[in-house]
């Protein structure tokens, strides 16, 4: 599974370039910093992309329904993913937070939330008003969040994790120039950035 984050992201941009509609309504929820539709619409693209992945998801409006309990959102992720092929509790293949506040302490509140889940792939989104803020402020949360764990639980860290951050000043290059995204190093403990596959 070292490729995950790859091959979701790729989904994820497909999905947004089947659905022009859902890429508007994101674009648009962006610019007018309409936080609830933009919550609910990226929620809704996640779902899509992990469900063209051939698995499961959660998330709100999305009840999962391969699990013996049958939610909406687990542990408080805003969206989890499972396969499903198989029957029964499963740890999630992936979880995501989807973070619309701008207050810097709230993004790394959800950056620790996905580090804390044991998964293949972990993703935070979230995003910044100003495009030169993306590296300065990926650079902060490895800083606060990752610089936290132990180095021998870091470098043992399972999974790839990956942090998207919408820039609203890089709107009009929706989705490919708006959504950066960095990766762990989990090595390093710092984010790197992570081109599209």
């Amino acid at each position: 599974m070292s490729a995950l984050a790859a091959k979701w992201t790729s989904q994820f941009f497909a999905t947004l370039g089947d659905d022009r509609l859902a890429a508007e309504g994101l674009k648009d929820a962006s610019v007018r910093s309409d936080l609830a539709r933009w919550t609910t619409t990226l929620t809704d693209v996640v779902v899509r992309s992990f469900e063209q992945l051939g698995w499961s998801a959660a998330g709100k409006g999305h009840r999962c329904t391969v699990l013996p309990v049958q939610r909406s959102e687990y542990l408080s992720q805003d969206v989890m993913a499972f396969q499903a092929s198989r029957s029964g509790w499963r740890f999630p293949i992936a979880v995501c937070e989807l973070e619309n506040s701008a207050d810097a302490d709230l993004v790394a509140y959800s950056l620790w939330k996905v580090l804390c889940v044991r998964c293949s792939l972990r993703v935070l989104f979230c995003y910044r008003p100003n495009s030169e803020d993306g590296p300065a402020f990926v650079a902060s949360l490895a800083r606060s969040v990752v610089d936290a764990m132990p180095i021998q639980e870091r470098v043992v860290l399972a999974g790839e994790t990956l942090v998207f951050v919408g820039l609203r000043s890089d709107a009009s290059t929706f989705p490919y120039g708006f959504f950066q995204a960095w990766k762990l190093n989990s090595n390093t403990g710092r984010f790197e950035r992570f081109a599209r596959q």
